[in-house]
This record gives structure tokens, C-alpha cells and sequence, in this order.
């Protein structure tokens, strides 16, 4: 059996998309086996070991967990070498700004290092609330609630809000926290292709009378295809139906609209036409969080309700919070930041296509990928670039379908025209030269 099959065997036997909700399959009588309790045997530790394998053997092992020296802007420094980054979502270069660094360590010397406890409790400091009136302001919501991490608040809002009684209808490439987030519910999931708004019209008109709650998940920029989704037409669709309409605005905040500000700012709607607004801290604003922004009751049920987004938890840093307010200000005083970012996507996508290169479906956002559509070649692609002091990491199967195999380029505000340049330069040359792929992936 060669590496291929194998892994695919192996990926099998994960059950990775296992409904459990069903009680009747759990209530059968299974022989106990090694296999259930030794975690060297676990599916999931084949595959990590098989992997690894494969990884050591082209020698990219060598470039994963690798701890940088310093920020990681435009530039990283790995293994003690400078190299050209596009694997950092610091869109804004945010995360190594002095005054956000200022502010962080200002809220570790009135606060401390951590709050001590939820923010019901007396985990609460000043600095959350001034977050949330700030975001606010900005998108135009009647309320918000910062969370402690961006992946966390995505799944546990959609987690707590949906009920057995309820419908969940998603983009086929929604992130994977929302798709975590829908599996902690026992409420009906639905996939619709991507950015196909006739087959969501058409789900929704099959099947919104047989329930209650009814919640479309998208994203305000896609992290992998780095397109934008039509909104407006999704706010169409949400209120035809009744629906509720869940925007994750991970990639998108501080990266698409005039001001950076997300869906809002992109297209001629407002904040009250969606429902649900989401977002991280981790990527424009430089630090770490999540937050969501929508109407006053909608927070205050998640805010007095939802396990993981306020309770059962510690509250956020002050430091993050402190850190994400100082962005927040930033953005909206240094609307230039914005223009470098929107320009320097603008002139990469441009180049690549210029010189033949598959970008896929990205406009007007952050993230280009270059597509290989083979794994082994994406692999081969990025040891090379890396090798040439270019750190691009590769999106492999099962991350992406095997023919949607690619690199995936974050855009930084910045990045110079000469790094970009040297960039698409050394990935033509290297694919003119790549070897023939061999489908052991």
C-alpha cells in the first residue's frame, strides 16, 4: 500500500465528520480494544507519525515550530535568518507597533498579568468595556462582547445560540471554528456551495418552515480563497426567509473598505442589517481575542449565558484588551494603513497573474494564494521558497481538497514592492523547474 492509501486508511478510521447526536449508536455493545484507551494507537497519532515521516524525508520538518526572534512583520527572523513573511496575519503590523506594545505592558502594571477570575465576577476591568464601546462605535452596533480568544468566541456563540429544534446553514468553506461551533449543537446542519446564494435561497425555501431559529454562517473575507462573499444579497436572502444572518469578519475587519472596517465599510449596508458581526483580535488588530457585535439582547444573553464566551473562564488579559483598544484607535487615526495594505494585495495578486500564476478566486483582500493543486508539489514549492529566505506555508489535504492544493500568501502593509517582486520571481522560477509530481499525496 504506498503513503497515499494509506493515510487516507488512516484518516478513515478518525471519523472525523461522526454525528454522535444520534444516542441509538452509542447504546450498542462494542469490545473494549487497546485502540480506545492507548493513545499511541489512536487513528489520529498513525496519521501525526505517518506525516511526520513523510515531512522528515523532504526535509520540511525542519522549517515547522520554529520559534522567531523578535516581531513578525513584513520580515521574520527564523533559525537565525531574516526571511520575507507572508505566514503572519499582521496585516496592519499592529502586533509590533510601540504604542500598542505600550499599552499592553501599561495594563499589566494597573491590572496584572491576568484579571483572576470571569468578568461576572470581579475579573472585570475598565479596558473591556472601553473595547466594546469603541467597536461599537466604529461598526455602528448597539452592543458587543469581547471574549477571551477569536476561535473560541466564533464556536461557543454558535454552540449555545443554536437548539435540537433549530437550522444552521453554512458556507461549504466556512472556518473551522464555526464548523466546531455547529457540532456542539444538536440543531440541524445544512452546506451550501460556496458563495452559490440561488442554493441557499433554495435550502432556505425547502426547509425554513420545519424550524425555529434559522442561522447562515459566512465569512467577511475567506481565510484560504481570500474572496468576499455578497452580503448585501445575503442580507436579501436572511430577510426573505426570517433567517439570522452570522458574518465572521476575522480577515476582514481592519483589512477590506475605505477605512479597513470590514462588510460594513466594503458595501453600501449597515451594521443593524446583520445580525451577528464576529471578529478576531488575533489578525488586523495585532493581538489576541474575540469579540461579537450586534443588538443589545443578542449580547446580553450571550454575555450572561454562553459557557466559554463569558462564563466559566477567565476574562481577557488586560494586556490584550489594552493592546486591541490601541489598535482600534490606531486604525481609524492611520487610515494610511489601510492604503498600504490595499495596495500592496492589489500590486502581488496583480504580479501573479501577470506571470501566469493561479490565484484563485482573491479580490480586494488580504490573502492571495497561489495554487500548485497537487499537495506534494505545494510542499516542494514552499521548502524552496523557504530555503530562498521566503517563509510562505503550504495548505495541504485534508486542510483543502487535494486539487485545491496551494501556498497562501498574508499581505502586510509593510511589505515592499522589491520583496514582492523578489517573491513571485522565485516562485516562477522554481515551478519551471519543479519535478514531476509523484501523487504520493
Amino acid at each position: 500500500m504506498n503513503f497515499k492509501s494509506s493515510l487516507d486508511r488512516i484518516r478513515q478510521g478518525m471519523n472525523l465528520n461522526a454525528d454522535f447526536s444520534d444516542q441509538s449508536i452509542t447504546a450498542r455493545s462494542i469490545p473494549i480494544q487497546p485502540a480506545f484507551y492507548d493513545f499511541s494507537l489512536f487513528p489520529e497519532y498513525k496519521e501525526f507519525t505517518t506525516m511526520e515521516w513523510y515531512y522528515a524525508k523532504q526535509k520540511y520538518s525542519k522549517n515547522q515550530f520554529l520559534a522567531h526572534v523578535g516581531s513578525s512583520d513584513a520580515t521574520v527572523t527564523l533559525a537565525g535568518r531574516e526571511l520575507i513573511n507572508y505566514s503572519s496575519y499582521n496585516y496592519l503590523a499592529l502586533a509590533c507597533d510601540p504604542r500598542v506594545k505600550a499599552a499592553a505592558k501599561q495594563a499589566i502594571d494597573d491590572f496584572g498579568a491576568s484579571t483572576g477570575s470571569g468578568r461576572s465576577i470581579t475579573g472585570e476591568v475598565d479596558l473591556h468595556q472601553k473595547f466594546e464601546q469603541e467597536i461599537c462605535k466604529v461598526l455602528g452596533t448597539e452592543d458587543a462582547v469581547v471574549s477571551v480568544g477569536g476561535y473560541s468566541t466564533n464556536a461557543f456563540t454558535i454552540g449555545y445560540l443554536c437548539r435540537p429544534q433549530d437550522l444552521i446553514i453554512y458556507d461549504e468553506l466556512i472556518h473551522n471554528s464555526a464548523l466546531v461551533g455547529c457540532k456542539m449543537t444538536t440543531s440541524r446542519r445544512l452546506s451550501f456551495p460556496h458563495n452559490d446564494y440561488d442554493a441557499l435561497d433554495r435550502l432556505l425555501t425547502e426547509h425554513r418552515g420545519k424550524h425555529e431559529r434559522v442561522l447562515i454562517l459566512v465569512e467577511g473575507v475567506y481565510s484560504m480563497d481570500g474572496d468576499i462573499p455578497d452580503v448585501p444579497r445575503l442580507i436579501e436572502i436572511k430577510k426573505k426567509h426570517r433567517a439570522l444572518l452570522m458574518v465572521d469578519e476575522a480577515h476582514s475587519m481592519g483589512v477590506i473598505g475605505p477605512r479597513g472596517l470590514g462588510v460594513t465599510d466594503y458595501f453600501p449596508i449597515k451594521a443593524s442589517d446583520i445580525d451577528i458581526l464576529y471578529g478576531s483580535m488575533s489578525k488586523a488588530f495585532g493581538t489576541c481575542g474575540g469579540y461579537v457585535a450586534g443588538p443589545k439582547p443578542l449580547v446580553a444573553i450571550l454575555k450572561n449565558y454562553a459557557p466559554g464566551v463569558l462564563l466559566y473562564g477567565a476574562a481577557p488579559t488586560p494586556a490584550n484588551t489594552a493592546a486591541g483598544l490601541e489598535s482600534l484607535r490606531i486604525m481609524q487615526s492611520e487610515p494610511e494603513r489601510v492604503a498600504r495594505l490595499r495596495a500592496n494585495a492589489d500590486y502581488f495578486l496583480a504580479k501573479a497573474k501577470e506571470n501566469g500564476l493561479d490565484t484563485y478566486n482573491s479580490k480586494d483582500s488580504g490573502v492571495v494564494p497561489i495554487m500548485t493543486r497537487d499537495s506534494e508539489l505545494a510542499l516542494w514549492l514552499s521548502i524552496q521558497l523557504f530555503d530562498a529566505g521566503i517563509c510562505s506555508f503550504p495548505m495541504l489535504y485534508p486542510i483543502v481538497p487535494r486539487d485545491k492544493s496551494r501556498l497562501r500568501f498574508f499581505i502586510n502593509c509593510n511589505h515592499t514592492q522589491q520583496q514582492m517582486d523578489e517573491t513571485i520571481d522565485c516562485i516562477v522560477e522554481n515551478l519551471a523547474r519543479a519535478p514531476k509530481s509523484k501523487g504520493v499525496m
